[in-house]
């Protein structure tokens, strides 16, 4: 295998781990608020250009933007998060997943780009038993392994746990 593979294993193996010690025993309005709180605050520290979204399927539970981020954020925000939700797994690892097949979001696998985006920033809020995911916690505006890392950055703190960096 070479060292391109190798790497791209690592990371992907980096991901799963993330997402399966990154766990909720439950999650509602009040959790949302405080998690997409959390995250704001981690962006505004970094004074990072960023859309900070929580949502579920059906609902947007939390949504705030900082200076310097557009509407063009807002758009990210929604396709990633779709992904997310549609396969119960982060954006970035299921981009990586696609690469690694040599694939990529389109017609040819059944998703349109304008609705769905496998590019990291979108992570999954997952239940620890069964692990549902019930919503997804999403940061756009910045390269996507940097929006990646503020989202699980907040989880890790609002868990109190730690997790794997990439």
């Amino acid at each position: 295998m070479s060292k391109t593979n190798d790497a791209g294993a690592d990371l992907i193996e980096a991901l799963k781990r993330q997402e399966k010690l990154a766990v909720f025993q439950h999650f509602n309005e009040d959790q949302a608020f405080d998690l997409g709180s959390m995250t704001m605050a981690i962006a505004r520290g970094q004074h990072a250009p960023v859309v900070v979204d929580i949502r579920t399927p059906n609902r947007i539970l939390f949504h705030a933007a900082l200076q310097g981020s557009s509407a063009d954020n807002d758009e990210w925000v929604r396709r990633k998060s779709n992904i997310t939700l549609r396969f119960s797994q982060s954006s970035l690892l299921h981009g990586q997943l696609l690469a690694e097949k040599q694939r990529s979001v389109g017609p040819e696998i059944g998703l349109d780009l304008k609705d769905y985006a496998a590019h990291g920033g979108s992570f999954p809020i997952r239940f620890a038993s069964g692990g549902l995911v019930v919503a997804a916690l999403t940061v756009s505006g910045l390269p996507q392994r940097d929006d990646h890392r503020m989202a699980v950055e907040a989880i890790a703190a609002y868990l109190k746990i730690d997790l794997p960096q990439i």
